[in-house]
């Protein structure tokens, strides 16, 4: 990404009140552009968000994308000229508990964001991240194309395969046609300083360990495409600068780690338990009814040739940086400081 093409641009971030778009609205403001966002009030406490505000930061209106009129009104109020869709339910096993509102928000709500930037004339580009679960998982151990087959077992998957048929539908039916380049983006399983949510690794092994308590893990031999949330952003803020200039590569494109690189539950554990000195783990097997993946990996072949990307960081070093992160922000580091530190030696290493 380029300093120069985002000075000055106006960029709508949906779900800034999140981890993932937290980071993407901070680095999008180091770049020089003019940042807004749309998302409800952050659901964990504490949030990276909360955190990076306690500094002048950018233009944020509470919002729930379901509301379609009031997305409306906001969206054609602030005028961006790119959007990067992020705001959704974004965990597998409370879509479990909530089926209703996992759909509305990611279905429904998908569809009022690109309703709203249909009636926005200021917007050129919009990148519509889903997740590498939007697949039909066969269990195979062949990474994903972008072009195989959509589906989901569980809820979350489901709606986020539901948002990439929405996404395309008004990518053929209105976007070609007035120039607006639509594109969506699967990724998943990113750590990184700042997630504080339930249900995921790292945050459940920091809470557990800084309380010295053990980890219990459900499913260690699970395989995921891990990787650190520079990596895929970086490949966001690619894939909207390519798309500013040739519209005509909209579509669905891959982010993570070579398939190679894929990695078990018990090894990211075992990185991550070096630097803290309890770090008991105890592993149980799963007896739950609820289906979760057991292997998934993607295929990047697309990514790395139009957008000319490749990963920064491996597996041990996004551990690391992430443990490391955790730890000094529980010492008294500041948030902010501390994400911009992991930004610039990120793009140190471009």
């Amino acid at each position: 990404m380029k300093g120069a093409f985002w000075h000055g641009k106006r960029v709508l971030v949906t779900g800034h009140t999140g981890f993932k778009g937290a980071w993407l609205a901070l680095w999008l403001q180091k770049l020089g552009a003019e940042v807004m966002g749309v998302a409800l009030p952050p659901s964990t406490e504490p949030s990276l968000y909360a955190l990076l505000s306690k500094q002048p930061w950018i233009n944020s209106q509470m919002c729930d994308i379901r509301d379609a009129q009031t997305l409306i009104q906001c969206v054609q109020a602030l005028r961006p000229e790119i959007v990067f869709h992020l705001a959704a339910q974004a965990l597998v096993r409370p879509s479990y508990q909530n089926p209703l509102e996992t759909f509305s928000t990611n279905v429904m709500g998908t569809a009022n964001v690109l309703e709203a930037v249909k009636g926005t004339d200021s917007v050129r580009v919009v990148v519509a991240v889903t997740t590498d679960k939007v697949y039909q998982n066969r269990e195979w151990y062949y990474p994903y194309r972008e072009d195989d087959a959509l589906g989901g077992h569980d809820p979350y998957s489901a709606s986020k395969a539901a948002c990439e048929i929405v996404i395309a539908s008004y990518r053929a039916s209105f976007f070609e046609a007035s120039g607006v380049a639509l594109a969506s983006a699967r990724a998943g399983n990113v750590m990184g300083g700042g997630d504080w949510s339930t249900d995921r690794l790292l945050p459940d092994a920091v809470r557990a360990w800084q309380a010295k308590q053990p980890l219990v893990i459900r499913n260690p031999l699970a395989t995921r495409p891990w990787q650190h949330v520079l990596e895929p952003l970086a490949g966001y803020l690619s894939l909207a600068e390519k798309l500013w200039v040739q519209p005509d590569l909209a579509g669905a494109y891959n982010f993570g780690p070579a398939p190679s690189e894929a990695a078990t539950v018990k090894k990211v554990i075992e990185l991550a338990s070096r630097p803290y000195e309890y770090c008991v783990t105890r592993y149980e097997i799963c007896n739950s009814n609820l289906h979760e993946a057991n292997w998934l990996a993607l295929e990047t072949a697309k990514s790395n040739a139009t957008l000319g990307i490749h990963p920064r960081w491996s597996l041990a070093d996004s551990v690391l940086k992430t443990m490391s992160w955790y730890r000094a922000q529980h010492e008294g580091a500041d948030a902010r400081k501390l994400c911009m530190a992991d930004i610039e030696q990120f793009e140190a290493q471009a």
